[in-house]
């Protein structure tokens, strides 16, 4: 007998599972009669991403496990492992037991009061219709991460361009601030006479700052995770900061090819209204130790996910995916202010 994780938009739940070489199909079934998912209803993957995908076209691309008749061994799936499932509708989640408030019940204090009421849902829309970058400003900042820092330490810079009609942003240009980065660490040094230097030039060309872009180390892409907790705290501060409602958080990162070599990856996102919200007033945990699940943003008080009471919620109930373009701008193409800090455009 083994168990098997599942994550979805729910959370993480678990599988028995009696036979290990039991199949893809036998698998889906085993769901259906314990996580009450049909069988029908069900797409699985071993690839997080799964959870990130907004329509079914998007979720039929991930085919490593459509065929029913694959046993999950030949999958790599053992013990403990972890399988991403995607379903469309609503389902009803094992909670906590239910207790009446009053004379015979339960009494609720005012915190529990306060977390029925916080609610953390998915938000299905960005503010952000689309992100496109400059080829020159992306491509910059991906080969001085790539080329120099061999994508060991994270590195971060804020992206200035302009918000178009219909919501779409463009990004035009690059800023790197100071900053010191660790494998898993990225602390920005932020030094205010810099900043409006930076500021006066992008308000010359008719731009402002429109979003953050931050690298993952090669040792984040062997985590369970889509941001950690301690990038989802910088990014919700930021986002709360700009005062936009379209900005943008950008993800760089390396990831394995079909061939056996490595890619580098953009992602865009926004930080959902409710993560800026919940960041905005205190309910965060902000001690981010080791001791913590990355994946797991901690709350100081509970809310509710789904029909549980937690303190914990799934970092990627908090990412609303934006979809990217490019362009190929005729700005400059590097842009040095003071002589220290490299700026791309």
């Amino acid at each position: 007998m083994m168990m098997i994780r599942v994550r979805s938009r729910d959370g993480l739940e678990r599988v028995t599972v009696d036979n290990p070489r039991t199949t893809v199909s036998a698998l889906k079934t085993l769901i259906e009669n314990q996580l009450r998912v049909p069988v029908y209803n069900q797409t699985l993957s071993t690839n997080r991403n799964l959870l990130l995908a907004k329509t079914p076209h998007d979720r039929r691309r991930f085919t490593d496990m459509s065929d029913p008749q694959t046993s999950i061994s030949s999958l790599g799936i053992s013990h403990g492992s972890m399988v991403y499932l995607a379903y469309e509708g609503e389902r009803s989640v094992a909670g906590p037991a239910f207790h009446r408030a009053g004379s015979f019940g339960k009494k609720m204090t005012m915190n529990d009061l306060i977390a029925k009421q916080m609610r953390i849902t998915r938000q299905e829309n960005p503010h952000c219709d689309s992100v496109s970058f400059d080829r020159d400003a992306a491509n910059a900042f991906q080969h001085y991460v790539n080329d120099s820092l061999a994508f060991a330490v994270k590195r971060g810079g804020f992206m200035y361009g302009s918000v178009l009609e219909g919501g779409k942003v463009e990004v035009n240009f690059i800023y790197e601030p100071p900053q010191q980065g660790t494998e898993g660490n990225l602390i920005l040094l932020r030094d205010p006479d810099e900043e409006n230097l930076v500021e006066a030039i992008a308000l010359g060309l008719g731009m402002r700052r429109v979003g953050f872009i931050f690298t993952q180390t090669i040792g984040q892409n062997k985590k369970d995770y889509t941001l950690s907790n301690s990038e989802i705290l910088q990014a919700a501060e930021l986002h709360g900061q700009s005062g936009l409602k379209e900005w943008v958080t950008a993800v760089v990162k390396l990831e394995v090819n079909e061939d056996g070599g490595a890619d580098v990856h953009f992602e865009a996102f926004q930080m959902s209204d409710m993560c800026v919200r919940l960041f905005k007033e205190g309910w965060f945990e902000t001690d981010c130790g080791e001791g913590f699940d990355p994946k797991l943003s901690r709350m100081k008080k509970d809310v509710m996910v789904g029909v549980k009471d937690t303190k914990e919620v799934d970092n990627d109930f908090f990412l609303v995916v934006v979809k990217i373009v490019d362009h190929q701008g005729v700005l400059w193409r590097y842009l040095k202010v003071g002589g220290n800090f490299r700026h791309y455009l």
